[in-house]
């Protein structure tokens, strides 16, 4: 293992599979004692079994994150089982895609509740520790989609763009006390996201079309938040937005 963030602390939500669970190794490899937080505990013990064979200390973490509590709950447990927290990422989404004459309005709150409230309030859980040690990186996964609306994509659109616009305001307020945060935009990636997608013939067009191109893989997103989590602490990468090369929109 690589010991660029040997002594760090991470907590990584969503990650049971795709961005999640690359983004967990890779940290891991990277020298960090890894937490991980998402809803199938089967997934989390499996990838546990993995942190370890790299000479890692996963911490299991199976939570619904559709409650606030239980995001505040993971950072707690992180905290006191490592005695810190340095690395925040915020991965845990869903994306449901519809028109919007035809939007089942539960499903879009759970959407903005995961999406967004959860990704707040892991947030700021997290904020005292980081603030009162004088540091720590915090990385929120938003999209290409919260920087371009398309259509059937109203709700989602909303959550990423949300996503972004809070990272912007929470970097401009936390500074000062030497809290990085990030944001990653990625494009169509490979991954379990489009399997959520309950509207069947906008699945199968979105399947169509991101099949027509070499799409990212989670490797390539997990790659870009580390890079973001080990700069030098003078520097702070704000914003990363990225396609596949095919992506024109």
């Amino acid at each position: 293992m690589s010991p660029r963030l040997k002594k760090r602390v991470a907590l990584v939500t969503g990650a049971s599979s795709g961005i999640g669970e690359a983004t967990a190794i890779a940290l891991a490899e990277a020298g960090a004692k890894v937490a991980i937080a998402a809803r199938r505990r089967d997934r989390l013990d499996e990838i546990a079994g993995r942190l370890r064979a790299l000479g890692a200390e996963p911490l299991v973490l199976p939570a619904d994150l559709l409650d606030e509590r239980e995001a505040q709950r993971i950072v707690a447990q992180t905290e006191v089982h490592y005695g810190r927290l340095d690395i925040l990422v915020n991965n845990a989404g869903v994306m449901y895609l519809e028109p919007v004459a035809e939007a089942d309005l539960g499903r879009w709150r759970r959407m903005l509740e995961l999406n967004v409230l959860s990704l707040i309030a892991s947030t700021q859980a997290a904020l005292r520790g980081m603030r009162e040690r004088g540091g720590g990186d915090i990385v929120n996964i938003a999209s290409t989609a919260g920087r371009i609306a398309n259509p059937m994509g109203a709700a989602y659109s909303a959550t990423k763009f949300g996503v972004v616009a809070f990272s912007e305001a929470l970097r401009r307020e936390v500074y000062q006390d030497g809290v990085r945060v990030s944001v990653v935009e990625p494009g169509v990636v490979e991954t379990e996201l489009r399997d959520h997608i309950g509207h069947t013939q906008v699945k199968d067009a979105l399947n169509a079309w991101a099949g027509g191109m070499r799409q990212l893989q989670p490797d390539d997103v997990a790659e870009t938040i580390l890079f973001c989590v080990t700069r030098p602490p003078h520097v702070s990468i704000n914003e990363v937005l990225m396609r596949p090369t095919d992506q024109e929109r």
